[in-house]
């Protein structure tokens, strides 16, 4: 890097007060956090040496991610491994989009134990069961622990988990009353596990609602 090159301009960002917009040479470098200018003593016509330069371009990168994971939060909630993946499928650099999930963390906007807590409220009150959420935020990177403990808020050991898997087979079961009863069974059965619904209690719901309707 030529160590000739000077900063031209720097700029409040109009869209973030804790972020410079960097100008060198007369061109656009980028926006960088405030801390970073003032802790190097930046200012119009400092000279960037290769050291300096490269210090630049990472925060400049970290900046760009955190960018863009706020205008993801803007729309949704995620969980920090889900959206670290959506950052770098957004051709981000692996280093800043691991500083900028850290800072927004840090900031309370990411918390995996809330997300996970929202998240099998709000669905299972759609009607999705435990083994489902869990699959879910498995696949979103939430730990274990935190999805079972979100599944156990909302079914508490020994509360009676049937009433919602129960109105479902009933409402699948009599949207399929023309099929043979064996068909029927297999297919609330399948309907049921898609939800997130299984095991020997559930079958034995489904077979009630099949015995009821036959």
């Amino acid at each position: 890097m030529d160590a000739t090159l000077r900063i031209t301009a720097l700029e409040p960002d109009p869209r973030r007060p804790d972020a410079v917009r960097v100008e060198i040479d007369g061109a656009r470098f980028g926006a960088v956090p405030r801390e970073v200018v003032e802790a190097e003593r930046l200012a119009v016509g400092s000279v960037l040496n290769p050291m300096l330069q490269e210090k630049l371009a990472t925060a400049a990168d970290t900046e760009g991610a955190y960018r863009t994971l706020l205008r993801a939060l803007e729309a949704r909630s995620y969980a920090k491994s889900d959206l670290g993946r959506r950052l770098l499928r957004k051709g981000h650099h692996r280093p800043a989009v691991d500083a900028a999930i850290e800072r927004a963390a840090g900031l309370g906007l990411l918390d995996d134990a809330a997300f996970a807590t929202n998240y099998v409220e709000t669905r299972s009150a759609r009607g999705r069961g435990p083994s489902r959420l869990t699959r879910d935020l498995l696949s979103m990177g939430v730990e274990r622990s935190l999805i079972d403990r979100a599944i156990a808020a909302v079914w508490p050991e020994g509360s009676d988990r049937t009433a919602v898997p129960l109105a479902l087979a009933q409402k699948r079961a009599s949207q399929l009353g023309a099929l043979p009863r064996h068909a029927r069974r297999r297919r609330v059965v399948a309907y049921l596990a898609r939800r997130g619904f299984s095991g020997r209690d559930i079958t034995q719901i489904v077979d009630q609602v099949i015995a009821r309707k036959s």
